[in-house]
């Protein structure tokens, strides 16, 4: 049995002892209280002026908004993933954990999918989705991306929301239905991701310097998308606030941009590792604001 199918029998075990529903779990129709839907410190106006300028009740409203729309940007993502999942699979043998572990994966992501939903419209009575360039763009890159691009765009995804939503599951101030919901999404996504990482690996071995480059950036365009979807400037007109000036205070804000950084440093140190955090690469991610 080679690497990845180890991993995999071992992903498996570990999802048929720790695998949890949402729909048992958490009382959907359980009342809202007042809680956040995000840490405060996670708010993409947390430390600007405009924040400082905000109610509680607004600054409570306006980050269950930006948790709908991380939640909706997540929904989408994963859509995506269990595409690209599912098309690399298609030949494998059946038999092999590896396959049956890829499937158990996507029946994770659809019930993160629902849950995902069931909670958007528990704090919002609005939708909130990427915009039409971010979707056009994903569906393209879910048409073309295979083997380590398709991998590592899952983990940098994943990676992401992942130290975001561990502060948010222990913060007592965010709503309890969120804290559970942040839960159960990364106890399962870090068995995602270690499948992610090990396939990122495997498909990379023996990959030459074009090829290496070429997925770097790709995948760093990737990950300026999802970033860049988030939050928009839609959360911030829904929330009755100033959008214009929501918009630029939010894309100067040096606090959030170190929160990012600090999010992503564990998954910039294995890009680093396995040779796709180029110079071209690089860029685009200070650009974002993950390095």
């Amino acid at each position: 049995m080679h690497g990845t199918d180890q991993t995999a029998r071992r992903l498996l075990d570990s999802s048929a002892r720790l695998s949890r529903d949402p729909q048992t779990e958490i009382d959907w129709t359980a009342p809202l209280g007042d809680g956040y839907g995000l840490s405060p410190e996670w708010s993409t106006l947390y430390g600007t002026a405009y924040w400082d300028d905000l109610t509680e009740a607004q600054r409570v409203e306006l980050t269950r908004h930006e948790a709908a729309s991380v939640a909706s940007t997540g929904i989408w993502f994963e859509m995506l993933l269990q595409q690209l999942i599912l098309r690399d699979m298609y030949s494998v043998n059946p038999a092999d954990p590896e396959f049956q572990w890829a499937l158990t994966e996507i029946a994770d992501e659809c019930r993160h999918s629902i849950m995902f939903a069931q909670l958007c419209g528990r704090l919002v009575d609005v939708r909130y989705r990427p915009g039409r360039t971010a979707r056009e763009l994903g569906r393209a890159f879910k048409t073309v991306a295979a083997g380590e691009t398709a991998y590592a765009a899952i983990l940098v995804a994943e990676e992401m929301l992942d130290v975001m939503q561990r502060d948010w599951m222990r913060d007592r101030r965010v709503e309890p239905m969120v804290r559970t919901v942040n839960h159960i999404h990364v106890v399962e996504e870090s068995r995602h991701m270690v499948f992610a990482r090990d396939e990122t690996r495997q498909r990379l071995a023996g990959a030459g310097a074009v090829r290496r480059s070429v997925n770097a950036l790709v995948i760093s365009l990737a990950a300026e998308i999802i970033i860049s979807s988030m939050v928009g400037r839609a959360v911030y007109a829904n929330v009755g606030l100033d959008a214009d000036r929501a918009v630029r205070e939010a894309q100067g804000n040096e606090h959030h941009r170190a929160l990012l950084r600090s999010s992503c440093a564990n998954l910039m140190d294995f890009l680093g590792e396995v040779g796709l955090l180029t110079p071209a690469a690089r860029r685009v991610y200070r650009r974002t604001g993950v390095l």
